[in-house]
């Protein structure tokens, strides 16, 4: 159902950032943008750049600035469809975007570092860019499916599921196809691999949930 558009101060301006973000990227490094937008019919984007990873990337960080700040506002959309029905104020929405990037942040710091003490820093590496890139790319689609929940229907619990839905199944889907091209690696390390992905890719994601719902 339509609704009347409200003027909505903190999503407009936490939108307009991304997309300050996502121009900037764009603007500064034409080719490698363009690549990532084909990252679902092409390899070429992971072919050239998972060669020369740096420790800090400015193209990553203006993306990665992008994803946390749409993860935050479609996390709040969601929080406030589930759970307390209700608009979510300023504060809150601030510190739901804060604690996303802390999450973030420390949870690539222990990835790191747990990939060091198992001995699987190649395979976690190359895991690693999956991941990014595949926020990087989400991330850009989050802003105009964020502007449609916030300023033209009124979000539902179908609506929520559907989106989410869609994009787990894409990355579930690429990633397996990506992870494939290292089968080897993987397999020479299976059981590190998958205490790692319990251990950082499930349990912290459970816990979060837990912390949410209990709110």
């Amino acid at each position: 159902m339509l609704r009347e558009v409200t003027y909505n101060e903190i999503f407009t301006i936490l939108i307009m950032v991304g997309l300050i973000s996502i121009t900037i990227a764009k603007a500064k490094f034409t080719h490698r943008f363009n690549d990532l937008a084909a990252i679902l019919t092409t390899s070429k984007y992971f072919n050239i750049y998972s060669r020369d990873q740096k420790l800090i990337d400015f193209f990553d960080i203006l993306l990665l600035t992008n994803f946390i700040i749409s993860t935050a506002i479609f996390t709040s959309i969601c929080y406030s469809t589930f759970f307390s029905n209700s608009q979510i104020e300023t504060h809150l929405m601030l510190t739901i975007t804060v604690c996303i990037g802390a999450f973030l942040f420390l949870k690539l710091l222990i990835e790191r570092v747990i990939a060091n003490i198992f001995n699987i820093d190649e395979i976690i590496e190359h895991y690693i860019f999956q991941k990014k890139t595949y926020k990087n790319y989400f991330g850009m689609f989050f802003i105009p499916i964020n502007a449609f929940l916030i300023y033209s229907v009124t979000p539902s619990k179908t609506i929520l599921y559907v989106v989410f839905s869609i994009f787990l199944i894409i990355l579930v889907l690429r990633l397996s196809t990506s992870l494939k091209r290292y089968q080897k690696l993987i397999k020479s390390n299976l059981f590190y691999f998958i205490l790692y992905l319990c251990t950082l890719e499930i349990a912290p994601y459970i816990i979060l949930y837990k912390l949410i719902t209990s709110y």
